[in-house]
C-alpha cells in the first residue's frame, strides 16, 4: 500500500505522473458512454488486440468488450510504480478495464510484455494456445518510440520529422497555462531516420504477429486482422502523411497488402483501419496537430467522434453487424467525419490566420488541453484531488 499526496508534473503537453483514480474514472466513463447490446447466446470472438492500455486500443477493447462480448488478450508495455513516480496511466488504465471486464462476465486477460520482442511473442501466444485456442481477430494498435529488431538486436527510434524539405507552420503552445500561437520549424528527416520510423511504426512487427499466429496454428475459420492508420488533412500533410510518420504509414498499409496475397491467402484478410482525428498521447507530441485538432473540435463541436464510436464502426464492419466497406486501397475508413470537405473548409479558413483563428476557437484549445490532461487522469470531473490516493495498483491476474 502506498498512500501519496501528488500533483501533475507537466510542462506544456509532457506530463510525467498520472492519476491512478483519475486513470480509472477515465474507463470507467468510457465504459458507460459506450451503448451495450446484446450478443446472441455463448462466447463471442477470440481477440488478441496488441496495445490495449491507451488510445484507439482501449476505446477497441472496451467496445468490443460492450457490443460484441469480445473474449481472448489485451497486449501493453507499462511502466510499474517505483518510488519515485507512480505507475504509467496505461497500468491503472488496464487495472480498470480488468474490473468492468470480470464484473461483467468477460474473459479477458491482460499481459504487461514488450509486444516486439520474441520474448513477449512466445509468452502471449503460449497463453493464447492453453487459455483460448484459435484467434479471430487480431488488431494492432501499438506505438512506441522506439523498438528493437527481434532477429538483428538493432535498435531503432522513430522522429517526427518532414521529408524533403525544411517544415514550418503555426503550433499550440501551452508553456504557460495559457494556449497560444506559437511557429515551429523542423529541418527534413535523413534517409536513415525514415527509414528507422518505417521500422518503429510500420508494418514490420504486425507481419511478424501475423506469421507467428500461423506458424502456431492459431488463424481462426474466418480470420481477420486490422492494423490503426491516419491520413488527416492536408494543412498538417508535410509534418504526417508526408513526413516520417506517413512513410511509416505507407509501409503498415503496404504490409497489409503483403498479408493478404501472402501468409493469409486464402485463410484470412488483413485490413488498415483509417481512423479519424483523436487526442491520444502520440498525436499531442506531434508538433500542428494540437492546433489542427483544436480548430476541428471548435468546427464540429459535439460532432467530434470520439475514439469509443469510432470503434463501434469498426466492430460492427469486422463482425458483419454492418456491411465492410473499402476504400481504393483496401483500406476501412472511418474518417468520413473528419474529412468532409464542409468541416474542412471551416478548419481551413481558421488556420488561414492562426492567431485569430485561436482566439475563435479559445473553447476547443481549452478542450484539448484538458483531454490531454485526463490522458493521465487529471482534472477529470467527480474526482477529489486534494489529498493522499493509493499509488499501488496491481496488475491484473490471470
Amino acid at each position: 500500500m502506498s498512500l501519496r499526496k501528488i500533483d501533475p508534473k507537466q510542462r506544456g503537453f509532457l506530463i510525467v505522473n498520472s492519476h491512478p483514480t483519475g486513470s480509472a474514472a477515465t474507463v470507467t466513463r468510457m465504459w458507460e458512454e459506450i451503448p451495450a447490446r446484446p450478443t446472441g447466446p455463448g462466447p463471442g470472438p477470440v481477440v488478441l488486440l496488441l496495445g490495449h492500455s491507451a488510445g484507439y486500443g482501449l476505446a477497441t477493447l472496451l467496445t468490443g468488450l460492450r457490443r460484441h462480448n469480445i473474449r481472448g488478450i489485451g497486449v501493453a508495455y507499462e511502466a510499474p510504480e517505483t518510488e519515485r513516480r507512480t505507475a504509467g496511466a496505461g497500468w491503472y488504465r488496464t487495472a480498470a478495464a480488468a474490473r468492468l471486464a470480470e464484473e461483467a462476465g468477460h474473459d479477458v486477460v491482460f499481459v504487461n510484455t514488450d509486444a516486439f520482442s520474441d520474448k513477449g511473442k512466445a509468452e502471449v501466444l503460449d497463453l493464447m494456445r492453453e487459455r483460448f485456442g484459435k484467434v479471430d481477430h487480431l488488431i494492432y494498435s501499438l506505438a512506441a518510440p522506439r523498438r528493437t529488431d527481434p532477429a538483428t538486436g538493432s535498435v531503432h527510434h522513430s522522429v517526427i520529422k518532414p521529408l524533403g524539405r525544411p517544415y514550418e507552420a503555426p503550433a499550440l503552445d501551452f508553456s504557460d497555462h495559457v494556449p497560444q500561437v506559437t511557429s515551429i520549424r523542423l529541418e527534413p528527416a535523413t534517409e536513415e531516420e525514415k527509414q528507422a520510423t518505417e521500422q518503429v511504426m510500420g508494418g514490420s512487427d504486425w507481419h511478424l504477429w501475423v506469421q507467428a499466429l500461423a506458424d502456431h496454428d492459431l488463424l481462426a475459420d474466418g480470420f481477420t486482422t486490422a492494423a490503426l492508420t491516419y491520413i488527416g488533412s492536408e494543412l498538417t500533410a508535410p509534418i504526417y502523411r508526408e513526413g516520417t510518420i506517413g512513410a511509416a504509414k505507407e509501409h503498415l498499409e503496404r504490409t497489409g497488402r503483403d498479408l493478404n496475397t501472402g501468409v493469409l491467402a486464402g485463410r484470412g484478410r488483413a485490413f488498415t483501419v483509417v481512423a479519424g482525428a483523436a487526442v491520444t498521447q502520440a498525436s499531442s507530441a506531434i508538433p500542428s496537430i494540437a492546433l489542427y485538432t483544436a480548430f476541428l473540435r471548435t468546427v464540429l463541436g459535439e460532432a467530434f467522434r470520439t475514439t469509443a464510436q469510432q470503434a463501434q464502426d469498426l466492430w460492427d464492419q469486422l463482425t458483419g453487424t454492418t456491411p465492410l466497406v473499402t476504400d481504393d486501397e483496401g483500406r476501412i475508413r472511418l474518417d468520413g467525419w473528419e474529412l468532409d470537405p464542409r468541416v474542412q473548409d471551416k478548419v481551413r479558413d481558421l488556420w488561414s490566420d492562426p492567431r485569430k483563428g485561436l482566439a475563435r476557437s479559445a473553447e476547443g484549445a481549452t478542450w484539448f488541453l484538458a483531454r490531454v490532461r485526463e490522458l493521465y487522469g487529471w482534472g477529470v470531473l467527480g474526482i477529489d484531488y486534494s489529498g493522499p490516493v493509493e499509488t499501488t495498483v496491481a496488475w491484473p491476474q490471470r
